[in-house]
């Protein structure tokens, strides 16, 4: 085990804390500013919004310069919008249009965390251990720690919204201080002008059929998690009765999905492979986002499915991430990882504003309706196009590229 990535792996715990400190704090403060649905579906909204605002000049900076320093700047940024949540909460200042500049910096923040560390996962493990690295890295991310930070930040609110944040404010300096021990490949300075740097990573991602499919796919699960994930504080609130601390602890049923399959998921994707795992990942999907729509109001039961839905999408999730860094060229992958976020997560203020107006006209549990039946397109994406047939095409494709750059 290299200490690039034992340390990357701490930079993702403290990072991971700060984030789900502040994804929890920014909707229970909306909700205790105002219930209108669309409005607290504004919060999501904007708040989603530099993934398609932001991601692909963020992969030019990726690719260009030290990645080790871009990752150190998100984490700055993740400080200053904490920083600024926690004055407003000691104060008494909180507003609608603070968390909506708040939520906008954290994810913007979140973008070039993301890309950063998703391209510097090649740089400190060897290609056979990608499926586990990538395992461990969303297990930490969603499962170990948002298991812990979700109900805890519900009990610090009884404080007020200034003690999770303060907290975020610690945990994201640890994680800059972290991040600049990392090993990174130097700096790769360009006479090209950003958009045709953004042009070459989208047409490898686009002309590339496989990862284009994967693209696809997880726009349209985007846009329903999106809709669905926006209303779900009130869904916990106004369908289940639970006040913060049972919201927080629906995000850790949530979570506890994504560690109980991190442990075998590598197993299961070594017997089904990728095609068969990311098919079978969609039908489970589909048939979550429908239970939800007709449970009863039983908080047990849909915490019960909430846990199901993670572990399958932590499947989905580490095929999806591991193919994106398995079949694209170094020089490209932080532009092809953030160009597939662009498009594929750009989708998620979209789904957010239309899972409030879809709320708003029709109820919470038709929320859920919508995003089963959007699912249904991404699955049929996965059966058509993510074959075993097409998976094989692109190990040869990278196979016969490898043999190429290594010959003299």
């Amino acid at each position: 085990m290299s200490r690039g990535w034992v340390r990357l792996q701490a930079v993702a715990v403290s990072g991971s804390v700060a984030e789900g400190l502040m994804r929890t704090a920014l909707p229970l403060a909306a909700v205790s500013i105002t219930t209108d649905p669309r409005e607290v579906s504004l919060v999501q909204v904007v708040g989603q919004s530099p993934w398609l605002l932001f991601s692909l000049f963020a992969g030019v900076l990726i690719d260009r310069a030290r990645r080790t320093t871009v990752l150190g700047l998100a984490y700055a940024v993740q400080c200053a919008a904490a920083l600024a949540l926690a004055v407003a909460g000691v104060t008494g200042a909180l507003g609608l249009p603070l968390l909506l500049v708040v939520a906008f910096v954290v994810t913007s923040a979140q973008v070039l965390g993301d890309g950063a560390s998703g391209a510097l996962v090649p740089d400190v493990v060897p290609p056979d251990r990608l499926a586990a690295a990538n395992t461990r890295l969303m297990l930490i991310d969603q499962g170990a720690v948002q298991f812990v930070v979700p109900p805890v930040a519900g009990l610090l609110v009884a404080w007020g919204f200034g003690a999770p944040a303060g907290l975020a404010v610690a945990a994201a300096l640890v994680a800059l201080l972290v991040s600049r021990g990392l090993p990174s490949r130097p700096a790769v300075p360009s006479d090209k002008h950003p958009l045709r740097d953004i042009a070459e990573g989208l047409r490898y991602l686009v002309g590339t059929r496989l990862l284009l499919s994967i693209t696809i796919a997880v726009a349209l699960g985007s846009f329903s998690s999106s809709a669905v994930m926006a209303m779900f504080v009130l869904y916990a609130h106004d369908v289940l009765s639970l006040g913060s601390v049972g919201y927080g602890l629906m995000l850790t049923a949530m979570a506890m999905g994504w560690v109980a399959v991190s442990f075998v998921v590598h197993r299961v994707v070594d017997r089904l492979g990728y095609s068969w795992s990311m098919r079978t990942a969609q039908v489970g999907m589909v048939v979550s986002h429908a239970l939800v729509a007709v449970l009863p109001p039983w908080p047990v039961a849909v915490a019960v499915v909430l846990f199901s839905s993670s572990a399958i999408v932590m499947v989905w999730n580490v095929c999806s991430q591991s193919s994106r860094q398995r079949f694209t060229p170094s020089g490209l992958l932080g532009r092809v990882l953030t160009g597939h976020r662009a498009l594929a997560w750009g989708l998620t203020p979209l789904g957010a504003l239309t899972g409030g107006v879809v709320a708003s006209w029709a109820g919470l549990r038709a929320v859920w309706v919508m995003a089963a039946v959007i699912q249904l397109g991404a699955l049929a994406v996965a059966w058509v196009w993510l074959s075993p047939r097409a998976f094989a095409a692109a190990e040869q494709s990278e196979a016969e590229r490898t043999e190429a750059l290594l010959q003299p």
